[in-house]
């Protein structure tokens, strides 16, 4: 019986060996996660719903100006965007997305797939369908989390300090509550109007790097207590008090 028992242990102990050392047979590995996991490290000239899922995440870090297509195709604005996404959290800055940037992408977002710092919540304070807008409640939710992901890289670049909103989406019944104008982006889901610190200035200084097509702040008619933000097709920047 104790050499039996010598056997059975001896066999535990073994086994548990085995699962230590196939735990680490893949070291840095991304981890999985609640909202959407990658299986495979992307770089340029690969397509398909990683790349694009990838897009979103770094849609925030296009460059001065730009805007990063959400297309499926990693090509060179892509990586530029993983690059500066990269360089901003201190990771190697190769344009390729492997485990490291996977696993800081993780850690950035919760499992509803938004960014850790914003919410769906408040994001909407309009209804709790998001529907009534200008395009349908599924587009509004997936524009506001691009949205919520481009403020996120801007938060980060701003120091990590809190950002405030005090409008996000709005149906038209809503918008027309606040008066807000016939075309509002808040319409569409990816219209935001922020308050409190940074100034109002900074904020429109700053979301010139972050792929917001949409800027209006002080100087604008309307726009002296906030800065709106959002991604209308094509370029629309003016807050003339800050040089915009």
């Amino acid at each position: 019986m104790i050499r039996r028992l010598g056997r059975f242990f001896a066999a535990l102990t073994l086994a548990a060996a085995t699962t230590v050392v196939g735990v680490t047979l893949t070291p840095g590995a991304a981890h999985a996660d609640g909202c959407y996991t990658w299986g495979r490290t992307l770089s340029q000239g690969m397509s398909g719903e990683d790349v694009r899922q990838l897009q979103i995440r770094v849609s925030g870090y296009p460059g001065y100006g730009a805007v990063l297509g959400l297309d499926g195709a990693y090509g060179p604005a892509t990586a530029a965007a993983v690059t500066r996404f990269q360089q901003a959290y201190g990771l190697s800055a190769d344009g390729i997305a492997g485990p490291q940037t996977f696993n800081k992408i993780y850690a950035l977002q919760d499992n509803d797939c938004t960014p850790i710092n914003f919410s769906y919540a408040e994001w909407n304070k309009c209804n709790s369908t998001w529907s009534g807008g200008a395009v349908s409640a599924s587009t509004a939710k997936f524009n506001a989390r691009v949205s919520m992901w481009k403020l996120q890289a801007m938060r980060h670049a701003l120091g990590d300090v809190p950002i405030y909103l005090s409008s996000g989406f709005r149906s038209y019944t809503c918008n027309s509550a606040v008066g807000g104008a016939s075309n509002s982006r808040h319409l569409y889901g990816d219209g935001i109007d922020l308050t409190g610190s940074p100034s109002f200035c900074r904020l429109a200084q700053q979301a010139r790097y972050h792929g917001f097509t949409n800027i209006l702040g002080p100087g604008y008619p309307g726009h002296n207590d906030h800065t709106h933000l959002g991604n209308s097709p094509s370029r629309s920047w003016s807050a003339p008090t800050c040089g915009i």
